[in-house]
């Protein structure tokens, strides 16, 4: 397991709900300090104190007795609260396609989660497509021999894929069905960076709260350069490597892959 980053609880939860407003999670609005607090395990005056910090950043907006809010403005912002290097390039996915493939023959996956959605303001923006538009989302937790490795949600225009279900997203990596279903696909365009394992993550993953995980985001385009899937994935670093070689005349290849379990 990943030792937890040395932060007092109450920075963890903020770097954390950081995040996840940077996500445009809380477009209806954040959940009450009681329930933050039982996600978290600790205390109300913990969470508070988390709150607070964001909104003298001018991050959240709280009223009492009403509830607290985002402020206008919030997501799809390309750096993390973290602080480190992030990067956003195209990259070529014949090759990153082909080794996506590789890897998910030599681990198994769950679906946690399939279904229709209405596509929020960040989720608009990114697949460009109108407000309320009909997405499906889908949340998987990817496996090795050792164990859990990555815990990925992925957006795709509900109209893409009409023709296949939880069973075939169990065996197949979603972009291979796009292209299984006639979808052409053209670029990706991915920020790397870090970002800190929340409740709901931590225990899909088995780490603690506040673990630093590695952060894809991915936007999939086809050839007609039309978004066609955003992917938000976080990998256990100890279980994961994603690696990226650039040439000089600015083509990139990424590659990923899944560390084998060592000999006792």
């Amino acid at each position: 397991m990943s030792d937890v980053l040395p932060l007092t609880k109450y920075h963890q939860i903020y770097l954390v709900l950081h995040e996840q407003l940077q996500e445009g999670r809380f477009a209806d609005g954040m959940p009450a300090e009681v329930v933050l607090a039982q996600q978290f395990g600790v205390g109300r005056v913990t969470v508070r104190r988390a709150l607070e910090q964001l909104v003298s950043e001018g991050l959240i907006v709280r009223v009492a007795g009403r509830g607290t809010w985002p402020t206008p403005g919030q997501g799809l912002r390309p750096t993390g609260p973290l602080g480190q290097a992030v990067q956003t390039r195209p990259t070529r996915l014949t090759g990153l396609m082909e080794n996506i493939v590789s890897v998910s023959r030599h681990t198994t996956v769950k679906v946690l989660e399939w279904r229709t959605i209405d596509a929020s303001a960040a989720i608009a923006e990114a697949l460009q497509i109108p407000l309320g538009a009909k997405v499906k989302k889908a949340v998987r937790m990817r496996s090795s021999q050792e164990g859990p490795l990555s815990y990925i949600t992925t957006y795709t225009p509900e109209a893409l894929v009409a023709g296949f279900g939880r069973r075939e997203l169990a065996v197949k990596p979603i972009l291979q069905l796009l292209e299984e279903a006639g979808v052409e696909l053209g670029r990706a365009q991915q920020t790397v960076s870090a970002r800190q394992a929340d409740a709901v993550v931590a225990s899909e993953l088995g780490v603690a709260i506040g673990t630093a995980l590695l952060a894809v985001r991915r936007l999939v385009f086809d050839i007609n350069d039309k978004p066609v899937q955003w992917l938000h994935g976080l990998y256990r670093p100890d279980r994961y490597e994603y690696q990226m070689e650039v040439s000089q005349v600015g083509s990139i290849d990424a590659r990923i892959s899944v560390r084998e379990q060592q000999s006792p």
